[in-house]
């Protein structure tokens, strides 16, 4: 398979496993009497780190991702930094590419910008998962070396374009870009996209001329097109009952009847049009027998989704601002994404979330079909707070004349490291933190809720395996048999993590005892 090299890229292939986990801390919930539930969340912080520090929760458990980068153009006036010089990603390309990164050009730092960002959302998403990806021709190219390479080639699913304006100047010079992109790629081939819901529009192309008791139906073409003379054994009389005229024709009729030739007259599945004479028949195809729903294509015009001026004047009807976002994408756009493919109890996440678009577009058709999905935003800049969320609590709450779709959120910053380069805990993080990171850890299962019966450093148990992590702040914590003596949990197998071990392994072996020392044995993700 063909791949892409860039000035950087051995530096930044595996930097996703080098970036510390660091813990999300709780700021506040709103409505303020929602519960901290790991539901919908809006994280402020840098995308790279808040991805990490999603693994625990929910690597494997995201349905839908959609994401829209910065799309390389270098534009200074950009507010999402389109160009990528970013002080905290120039930063970071020091810190990661080194002396290097001062000569890299903007399409070297923008790969090596999104790299380590989407090999953290390969692992976030789903088996049966898709990930859209907002691009422009800038990179388009570039985006889908990199994608074949951590997706895999053979779960590309397809190229949308999307038709983001409705008019070009006729002042400008050159050829105009009125089309954008979306690569779609699945986690694997268990991915099988939704129908479309129909719309009142292609509903209306069914009609009942004939006043057909099977109801509406439309004319489709019925006539194979292949000339009958090279093939006229494979060919089929059809008599029009009107006008006795003989159509010969490669396909059978409806469910076609060798003894009688018949049987297309008694379904009346063939229209030879309203007086009955047409010289070529067509199929009705009844609205009751297509498919609940539209297949989804890669066309997308602005009729159906939307364009950027729709979604400037939603953002200025939502928030009374429209000149912060030069290109913001419209609800209906991420809603026909959601359509495509998401459950209604899906997880949805969005790691450049920008003015908050998905977040609006989850709430709205949760109300809209009665849906469950839950949103995971991350927006590094400080418009996190008074855009992204305050857009979130309006579209909850309502807005001008456009009635709240009722939910809830809850916003997050970035904590400290829960690991320090050298492998020692950082002791200013919860307990209860480093407690759910071991677990996840050792069993790759989200926190779940134990029996508090069952001991104050049990963590849980699965696959016949209890766990154990025997920490204390204060003090050096010692493995011996009078703490294994006064395990309740009952199990073929521990694993105990603790500061030292005085059991003998003659006796961890007896007993199925695995012994991890802390911090030594706390592994990184």
């Amino acid at each position: 398979m063909p791949t892409l090299e860039w000035i950087g890229k051995d530096k930044v292939i595996n930097h996703h496993q080098d970036v510390p986990f660091r813990v999300l801390e709780h700021r506040y919930s709103y409505p303020g009497d929602a519960k901290n539930s790991y539901g919908n969340m809006i994280i402020k912080g840098d995308n790279l780190h808040a991805l990490k520090a999603l693994l625990p929760q929910y690597e494997g458990r995201v349905k839908c991702i959609y994401i829209d980068p910065p799309y390389n153009t270098g534009n200074e006036g950009w507010v999402y930094n389109d160009n990528v010089n970013d002080p905290k990603i120039k930063k970071w390309l020091g810190e990661v590419v080194g002396r290097e990164g001062e000569d890299l050009s903007r399409h070297d730092k923008w790969l090596c910008m999104m790299y380590p960002r989407l090999k953290l959302l390969q692992r976030l998403l789903a088996n049966d998962g898709v990930i859209f990806i907002s691009i422009d021709e800038n990179e388009q190219a570039s985006l889908r070396f990199i994608c074949n390479e951590i997706f895999g080639a053979s779960n590309f699913r397809t190229m949308v374009s999307w038709q983001r304006k409705y008019s070009v100047s006729n002042n400008f010079k050159g050829i105009a870009t009125i089309c954008e992109y979306l690569l779609a790629y699945a986690k694997s081939d268990s991915f099988v996209s939704k129908m479309l819901p129909r719309t009142e529009e292609s509903t209306a192309r069914y009609s009942n001329p004939d006043n057909d008791p099977r109801g509406p139906w439309k004319a489709v073409d019925y006539l194979n097109q292949a000339t009958t003379a090279k093939r006229p054994n494979l060919c089929y009389e059809i008599v029009n009952p009107n006008t006795s005229a003989i159509i010969k024709n490669r396909n059978k009729a409806w469910k076609y009847d060798k003894t009688t030739h018949e049987t297309h007259v008694v379904e009346n599945r063939l229209w030879w049009g309203k007086d009955g004479r047409n010289t070529v028949p067509a199929l009705k195809l009844f609205l009751s027998e297509v498919r609940d729903g539209m297949t989804p294509h890669n066309w997308w015009p602005y009729e159906e989704v939307g364009h950027t001026q729709e979604a400037t004047k939603e953002l200025a009807q939502i928030l009374k601002v429209s000149d912060e976002f030069d290109y913001p994408k419209p609800v209906r756009l991420v809603t026909r994404i959601l359509q495509i493919a998401s459950d209604k109890d899906s997880i949805i996440l969005d790691s450049f979330a920008g003015s908050g678009t998905t977040a609006h577009a989850v709430l709205s058709l949760n109300k809209q079909d009665s849906g469950n999905r839950k949103f995971i935003l991350v927006e590094m800049m400080d418009y996190a707070e008074s855009i992204t969320a305050e857009r979130v609590r309006r579209v909850i709450d309502g807005y001008a004349d456009v009635e709240g779709t009722g939910g809830s959120f809850d916003f997050y910053e970035l904590g400290e490291p829960l690991l320090f380069a050298d492998g020692n805990i950082n002791e200013s993080v919860s307990t209860e933190k480093i407690r759910d990171y071991v677990w996840y850890m050792e069993t790759k299962l989200p926190t779940q809720a134990v029996d508090s019966k069952a001991g104050a450093y049990y963590l849980g148990k699965t696959g016949g395996t209890a766990y154990y992590f025997y920490y204390e702040k204060e003090r050096m914590t010692t493995l011996d048999m009078d703490f294994f003596t006064g395990i309740s949990a009952r199990a073929s197998n521990y694993v105990i993590y603790a500061d030292q071990c005085a059991v003998s392994e003659s006796d961890l072996k007896k007993y199925n005892v695995t012994f991890k020392k802390i911090p030594r044995d706390v592994a990184k993700l």
